[in-house]
C-alpha cells in the first residue's frame, strides 16, 4: 500500500506541531499575563535559601509551565540584584523539576478531547469581555490544542512504519548501545536548541513513540536531550547582561549538562528499573492497542513523561548539596579588574540593617554617592574615554535598576519610632535618591545626543565646552563629601548656558543640523546642572554630620 506522503504525513505531522506550539504559546501568554507579576515578586520574596528557591523554581515553573521562561525569569532578577548567585542556581535545579510536571499531563491520552475544550474555550475568550476571564481562556485553549496538536502528530507519523526507508534510518538510532543513545540525546539537544522548547521536544518524541516509529527505550534516549538543549535560550538572554546573570546561565548549562551525563551512564540501569516500576501499575509501554485497525502504542507517552519526571529529581537530589561549590566555581568566571564596574546590583543596602537606623542610613548615602558615579560616567562615555561603560543603554538600564533599588530600600526606612529629625533625614535621602536619578537620565541624554550624531570639528569645539561646563558643575557634588557646604550659583551657571547657546546659535560656521543637535545637547546641560543645584539645596537641608561610614554588604 502506497503511501500519501503530502496527504498523510506532512498535512498532520506540519500542523499537528504547529498547534502543538501554537498551545504552548497561548498556555503560556495566557498564564503569564495572569500571574507571572505575582510569580517574579513572589520568587524574588522568597528565594532566599537554596530550599525554598528550588521550591520556588518547581512550583513557579510548574504553574507557567515553561522552564525557559522561569530561568530567563530569573536570568534578569540576578542581573537586576534582586537575587543573588546562590539562589538563583537553585531556582533553576526547582525549574527543571517544575517543567516536567507539564510533560506528565502531556503524556495523558486526551487528543480528541482536546480539539472539543479548544473550542469551547475559544469561544469564551472570543466573548468574554473581562482580561482575567479571556486570559483564563486562552491558557485553557493553549492547554487543550497542545492535545490536539499531539494527537494529530501521532496519527501522521504512522504512516512512517510502512516507509522501509525512513525505518532504516530511524533503526540505526536506537538504544542497544551506548552511542546510540548519545546520537540520540544530542539530537534532540539540536532540535531543542532550535525550537527553543523543550515541551515541543518531548511531544515529537512521545508522537514518534505513540505511532510505533521509536521504541520506548529510544523515545527515553530523545527525550534526555531535550534538558540539554533548552540551555540555548537562557545562553542567549544573558548575552548583554551582567556577570553574575550570566554566571546564572552557566550554572544552568552545568546543571543540565553534568545531569544528562550522570543519567546517559546510569541509562540501562534505569530504563530496567522504569519498566519494572511500570508494570507494577499494570503499564507495559511495549504493548501495542489496535484503533482503526492499526497499532498505537500509548503507554509511550507515559513511559517518556513518568522518566522526565524521574530524571529531573533525581538531579536535583544529587546536586543540591553541591550548590555551594557551584556558587564558588562560578564565582570566579569572568572575573576581570579592568571590566567597569556593575552598578545595577546595590553594595551597600544590607536588608538585615534596616531596622537599625544609623547604618541603614549610611548605606543609603554610600549607595547614593554610588549612583551619582554611575551617572557621571555617561560624561566619559560621551567623550570616549577609556575605562568607560562600553554600550550605553545597558549602562542606562543598570543605573535605572540601582535608582529603583535605593528608592525601594529607603520607602521601609521610616518608623513610627524614630523621632522628627530621623525621619526627615530619611525623607531628604529619598529627594537626593529622586533628584539623582532625574540627573542621570539628564546625563544619559547628553551621552546619547553626544554617541549618535556625527559633529564636525567646528561643532566638537562647542560640544567639549558644554561638557565641561557640566562636567565642572558635577565636581560640586561629586568630589566634596561635605556639599552641604557649597553655596548654589544658579545666576551665574545659568549666564554661562546662555552665553554658550547664543554663540552656537549665531556661529555661521555651524552645518544647520548640528547647531540644532548641539542645541538640544545644552538643553540636557542646563537641566542637568539645575539638579545639581537642587541636590546640593537638599544635602543642606538636614544635618547629615553624624552619617557614619559602611562597608560594602559581603555577597550571601
Amino acid at each position: 500500500m502506497e503511501v500519501d506522503i503530502f496527504k498523510e504525513i506532512l498535512v498532520p505531522v506540519v500542523g499537528g506541531l504547529g498547534i502543538f506550539l501554537l498551545g504552548l504559546e497561548f498556555m503560556d501568554t495566557g498564564i503569564q499575563a495572569l500571574s507571572v507579576n505575582k510569580m517574579r515578586a513572589w520568587l524574588a520574596k522568597i528565594a532566599g535559601t537554596p530550599v525554598k528557591g528550588v521550591m520556588a523554581g518547581t512550583v513557579i515553573t510548574g504553574v507557567i509551565q515553561s522552564s525557559t521562561a522561569m530561568t530567563v525569569m530569573t536570568v534578569g532578577l540576578v542581573n537586576a540584584g534582586v537575587l543573588n548567585l546562590r539562589s538563583a542556581i537553585s531556582v533553576i535545579m526547582g525549574a527543571n523539576v517544575g517543567t516536567t510536571l507539564g510533560n506528565g499531563l502531556i503524556a495523558l491520552p486526551l487528543g480528541p478531547i482536546g480539539l472539543l475544550f479548544s473550542g469551547i474555550f475559544a469561544c469564551v475568550y472570543c466573548f468574554a469581555r473581562q482580561d482575567k476571564t479571556r486570559n483564563i481562556a486562552l491558557a485553557s485553549m493553549g492547554f487543550s490544542l497542545i492535545f490536539y496538536g499531539l494527537n494529530l502528530m501521532t496519527g501522521g507519523l504512522k504512516p512512517l512504519r510502512n516507509m522501509p526507508e525512513v525505518m532504516a534510518v530511524l533503526q540505526r538510532l536506537d538504544s542497544s548501545n551506548i552511542v546510540d543513545v548519545v546520537s540520540c540525546a544530542l539530537i534532540a539537544a539540536l532540535i531543542t536548541a532550535m525550537i527553543h522548547s523543550s515541551s515541543a521536544t518531548i511531544g515529537i518524541v512521545m508522537g514518534l513513540g505513540a505511532s510505533g516509529v521509536l521504541p520506548w527505550q529510544t523515545a527515553i534516549a530523545f527525550a534526555i536531550g531535550a534538558d540539554l538543549g533548552t540551555t540555548v535560550t537562557s545562553w542567549i538572554a544573558s548575552l548583554n547582561l551582567s556577570k553574575n546573570a550570566k554566571r546564572t546561565t552557566y550554572a544552568h548549562i552545568a546543571f543540565n549538562f553534568i545531569g544528562v551525563l550522570v543519567v546517559l551512564m546510569l541509562f540501562f540501569p534505569a530504563i530496567r528499573v522504569l519498566g519494572w516500576g511500570l508494570g507494577l501499575f499494570g503499564i507495559d509501554p511495549a504493548a501495542p492497542t489496535v484503533v482503526d485497525g492499526q497499532q498505537t502504542f500509548p503507554m509511550v507517552p507515559v513511559a517518556v513523561g513518568v522518566f522526565s519526571i524521574i530524571f529531573n529529581i533525581f538531579n536535583v537530589l544529587i546536586m543540591f548539596p553541591f550548590i555551594g561549590t557551584f556558587e564558588r566555581v562560578l564565582s570566579k568566571v569572568g572575573v576581570d579588574e579592568n571590566v567597569p564596574e556593575e552598578y545595577a546590583v546595590p553594595r551597600f543596602l544590607d536588608p538585615k540593617a534596616v531596622d537599625d537606623h544609623p547604618r541603614a542610613v549610611a548605606g543609603v548615602l554610600a549607595e547614593t554617592r554610588r549612583q551619582l558615579q554611575a551617572g557621571t560616567a555617561f560624561l566619559d562615555i560621551a567623550r570616549g574615554r577609556p575605562g568607560a561603560p562600553v554600550e550605553l543603554e545597558e549602562h542606562a538600564e543598570a543605573v535605572d535598576s540601582l535608582s529603583r533599588e535605593i528608592r525601594a530600600y529607603c520607602a521601609h526606612l521610616f518608623r513610627d519610632d524614630l523621632d522628627r529629625g530621623q525621619n526627615d533625614l530619611v525623607a531628604s535621602l529619598i529627594e537626593e535618591v529622586d533628584f539623582t536619578s532625574a540627573l542621570s537620565e539628564q546625563l544619559h541624554q547628553v551621552a546619547r545626543r553626544a554617541d549618535r550624531e556625527e559633529f564636525s570639528p567646528a561643532s566638537q569645539v562647542f560640544l567639549e565646552e558644554s561638557l565641561d561646563a557640566l562636567d565642572a558643575h558635577l565636581r560640586r557634588i561629586v568630589a566634596v563629601d561635605d556639599a552641604s557646604a557649597a553655596v548654589p550659583q544658579e545666576m551665574r551657571e545659568e549666564k554661562d548656558v546662555l552665553e554658550l547657546r547664543e554663540r552656537i546659535v549665531s556661529s555661521p560656521s555651524l552645518p544647520a543640523g548640528e547647531r540644532g543637535a548641539l542645541v538640544a545637547l545644552l538643553g540636557s546641560v542646563e537641566r542637568a546642572q539645575q539638579l545639581v543645584e537642587r541636590i546640593e539645596v537638599e544635602r543642606a537641608s538636614v544635618d547629615r554630620g553624624t552619617i557614619g561610614v559602611v562597608e560594602p554588604v559581603a555577597s550571601a
